[in-house]
């Protein structure tokens, strides 16, 4: 991002003129940003938008769920460095949240290490996306060397374990709806169909913070209906909201201190949902057109400039008058239709939580871990004793690793248990 803001400021990138035209002044006031994806253009790696590998096929409803439409080998990269590991993109026929057929693209990463004696596990590890251009996605970013979770994944690697990583938002970049579950299963579906990789007897365990975490576990609630032929031998996730309605109504309005920051999660949210949910998410209905011209811009940004945009800038101040999202019968359905728990999970799951999220907080977690556990799913529930959201997603990480490592190596998921917290005090910020 801050190479993007110093190329505003030579002159290479310049902000539109009166966007947006007002806002409140106790507020957020940056200017519109350059784009992530702008920066890309400027690399050799064309970005998806412009690949046509990534192109639908003209007859994709002839192919099944987790049919390979096209494969090719590409160089890993971090931070621009090409990176020692074996990696091959598989694009796979899935299917939305309406069940319509579309493509997206998984990347499969193999290390030079041997393995020997079973077929190589394999981790399938969610990305929080949280992003709106697919140049955001880490089919690519894997690519440029821009995967901000890059180094999550070494734990793995260093033992021999392959990983798989999704586009599981799709190349049109939706957030926290269930087709996220369909797109990670069936990534997994076209890595086993891929006999090439030697994977396809492989036992498998998905991982994800934030974001990442809501395409783990929606994954893991739907694998017994969706895709019975895939089996997940276990689910650790961190930092993911449960119930949208209660996100949402946290992150629309006004917040002290740290804890504003959850403002933009909103902004990405109605963005996102709104490729999905065109009818209920309308931004020419509900927002200002300030508001409206503020989900323009958002409609393809990485997370980086989502965030700071959208931070510290409740939507509430941008809805017309009369209007809001509770006042929105269908905003309502969507948000309830695709919080989690609809399903419970027929696999082992860790899941653990920050004492203090900024964004998102535990009151909108606690619930569906409680309906999780009375519904008698396999679960480990904790509490991380450490504040902030970005710190529990390192702070959850190394028992995340050692937990699916062993379940990888045939041991036993331990004991189920639920250690959760008390809810702060009322009043406190982020209760």
């Amino acid at each position: 991002m801050s190479a993007c803001l110093v190329a505003g400021a030579m002159g290479v990138v310049s902000a539109e003129p009166g966007f947006p035209p007002t806002f409140p002044p106790d507020q957020n006031q940056l200017p519109q940003l350059p784009s992530e994806p702008w920066l890309y253009d400027m690399l050799p790696i064309p970005t998806p938008d412009e690949d046509p590998w990534y192109s639908d096929p003209p007859n994709i409803a002839d192919f099944a769920p987790g049919q390979v439409v096209r494969e090719r080998e590409v160089q890993t990269r971090l931070l621009g460095i090409p990176f020692p590991v074996y990696t091959k993109q598989l694009l796979y026929r899935t299917n939305d949240v309406h069940d319509n057929p579309i493509v997206t693209a998984t990347s499969v990463i193999v290390p030079g290490i041997p393995w020997s004696g079973s077929a190589r596990p394999v981790v399938s590890f969610q990305e929080a996306i949280d992003s709106t251009s697919s140049a955001c996605n880490p089919s690519y970013t894997l690519q440029v060397g821009t995967l901000k979770e890059a180094t999550l994944v070494s734990g793995w690697l260093a033992q021999g374990f392959a990983i798989n990583v999704p586009d599981f938002d799709g190349k049109f970049n939706t957030f926290n709806t269930y087709d996220e579950g369909k797109m990670v299963l069936d990534s997994l579906r076209a890595m086993k169909n891929d006999a090439s990789l030697g994977l396809t007897d492989s036992g498998i365990a998905l991982y994800g913070y934030s974001g990442g975490g809501s395409g783990s576990l929606r994954a893991a609630e739907l694998r017994q209906s969706y895709a019975p032929d895939v089996r997940i031998l276990g689910t650790a996730i961190g930092g993911t909201p449960g119930d949208l309605v209660a996100q949402a109504q946290y992150a629309t309005r006004a917040q002290p201190g740290l804890t504003g920051i959850s403002n933009f999660t909103m902004w990405l949210g109605f963005a996102s949902l709104s490729r999905e949910y065109p009818e209920a998410f309308n931004a020419a209905e509900l927002l200002t057109p300030e508001g409206q011209q503020l989900v323009a811009d958002f409609q393809s940004r990485c997370y980086a400039t989502i965030a700071a945009t959208g931070m510290y800038r409740p939507i509430s101040e941008y809805f017309q008058p009369g209007k809001s999202l509770e006042s929105s019968p269908a905003v309502m359905k969507v948000l309830q239709d695709n919080s989690l728990g609809r399903y419970i999970p027929d696999s082992p799951v860790l899941w653990w939580h920050g004492v203090w999220d900024e964004l998102i907080p535990p009151s909108v977690v606690l619930p569906t871990v409680q309906s999780y556990w009375d519904r008698g799913a396999d679960l480990r529930f904790y509490t991380s004793p450490i504040p902030e959201h970005i710190t529990n997603a390192v702070t959850g990480w190394p028992p995340a690793v050692a937990w699916i490592s062993a379940l990888l190596r045939g041991l036993p998921a331990g004991p189920k248990f639920k250690a959760d917290f008390q809810l702060l005090p009322e009043g406190f910020p982020g209760r």
